[in-house]
Parts: C-alpha cells; structure tokens; sequence
C-alpha cells in the first residue's frame, strides 16, 4: 500500500511531458509544477492551492487533480481525496494515468476499511496494467478482509437471529405461563364461587328444613305430635293390660275329678 508515493512521483515527472506536448494550457501546467515544489517541501496547503489554481485554469488538468488527490492523502483527508480520485480518472487519458489513479483510491479505501470498494478500485487498476505486482498484492489483501469482513458480519447476523429466536421463545413461554395462570386463577375463582354457591344451597336447605320443622300458629310440630302419640300409646297399653288382668279373673276354673 506504499504504491501512492512512487504513483505521485511519476506525474510529476509525466507533466513536463505533457507540458512539452502542448496538451496542457501552459499557465496550467506552470500552476502544477508550482505545487508539485510546495509539495515536495511538505507544504501540502500552499501545494493544494496552486493545484485547485492549476484547475481553475484547465478544468481537464487530470495530473493537477490527482497531485492534488495525493496531497489530501497525505494530510489524512481520506473523503477529500476519494473525490479528487475520481475527478483525475474521469479526466485521465492513458490506461497508465488510470492505473495509477484507480491504485491510490484503493489505497484510500483500505484506509477507511471500506473494502468492496478497494477490491472494485484494484480490480480495475489491474485491468488497466495487470502487470503491477504491488496492486495484484493489494488486491488480493482487500479481497481476503472482505471476505473475514463478511464472515464476521455473518456470525453477527446469526447471533443477533438467534437473540430474536430466544426473545421470541421467551415471550411465548411468558404468554404460556400467562395463560397457565390464567387458568390457575380460573379454576380458583370457580372454587370459590362453588363454595359460595354451596354454602348458599346449605342456608337454602336449612331454611327449608326450618320451615318444615318450625309449626305453623294453632298446629303441632312433628316432634310433639312424636310424643303425643307415644303417650297415648302408653296409656292404651296399661288399659289394656287392665283389661287382660280382669279377663282372666273371670274366667272358671275346672274340676279335677275322677270318674
């Protein structure tokens, strides 16, 4: 991931190149190089200002755009230079410039972990110079944190399904128990209304025996009239015993006398 310093210092050799092939405007170009010398002393901000210069003067200035890229990475303003990136690839015009531009976003990606988009940024760094080894390297890196990136994630996942899967357990054993409750209370609740309604039934019936026991006004309970009729069968006894005894006084003797 060291393949931003050697990028950079190759465009900045390329843009007297180009400067001398006239593809550059020549107020341009002299911007550029002014920044590429802040750049180098470590003035990255005075370096940053002659390269937006360079771009106000040719808005398809790519080398501008991606020595500019390159100074907000080395200042850690990673979402400064993605952009800047992709403004120097839109703008590149060989497949070299656009491999060196398509290495560094990937680099910048692996800075932020952002690692789909790294693999996506090497894979087509490759494709413009698959002879690279550095970016071969890298690429096959970003791919394998993906990959335990993802594995990772997944173990999340299952671990967050499986806390949904046992809270939903939870919760339906929490509804049975409820309902088991429920029924306790249920049942408990009839119990108690049985014995309310039993012990109604019992006063009912004690009622009604005592309405059947209790005389009426001018009439005899069952019981007395019980021990009248055993008194008069008392009485009737000793008449008739009476009677018996008389009975047998009455009655002749015979004679016994032989013939």
């Amino acid at each position: 991931m060291k393949k931003i310093y050697k990028t950079f210092v190759f465009l900045l050799i390329s843009t007297n190149i180009l400067a001398q092939n006239n593809t550059l405007d020549k107020a341009s170009n002299n911007l550029t190089l002014d920044g590429n010398l802040e750049f180098v002393e470590e003035n990255l901000i005075d370096a940053e200002v002659f390269y937006r210069a360079a771009i106000s003067k040719d808005s398809m200035n790519n080398i501008a755009s991606y020595n500019m890229a390159n100074s907000f990475y080395r200042s850690g303003l990673n979402m400064e230079a993605l952009n800047e990136y992709k403004s120097a690839i839109k703008k590149s015009k060989n497949k070299m410039d656009l491999h060196k531009s398509f290495h560094n976003l990937g680099d910048v990606y692996m800075q932020n972990k952002d690692y789909q988009n790294a693999v996506n940024a090497f894979k087509n760094a490759l494709l413009n110079n698959p002879y690279d080894d550095e970016t071969r390297y890298n690429y096959a890196l970003a791919r394998e944190l993906l990959k335990n990136k993802d594995n990772k994630k997944d173990k999340k996942d299952d671990k967050k399904d499986d806390k949904k899967d046992q809270k939903k357990d939870d919760k339906k054993d929490e509804k049975k128990d409820e309902k088991k409750d429920d029924k306790k209370d249920e049942k408990k609740d009839d119990k108690k209304d049985e014995k309310k309604d039993d012990k109604k039934d019992d006063k009912k019936d004690d009622k009604k025996d005592d309405k059947k026991n209790k005389p009426k006004p001018n009439q005899i309970s069952p019981e007395q009239l019980k021990n009248l009729l055993k008194a008069m069968n008392n009485e009737e006894k000793k008449v008739q015993d009476k009677v018996n005894k008389n009975k047998v006084k009455g009655v002749p003797v015979k004679n016994k006398k032989d013939w």
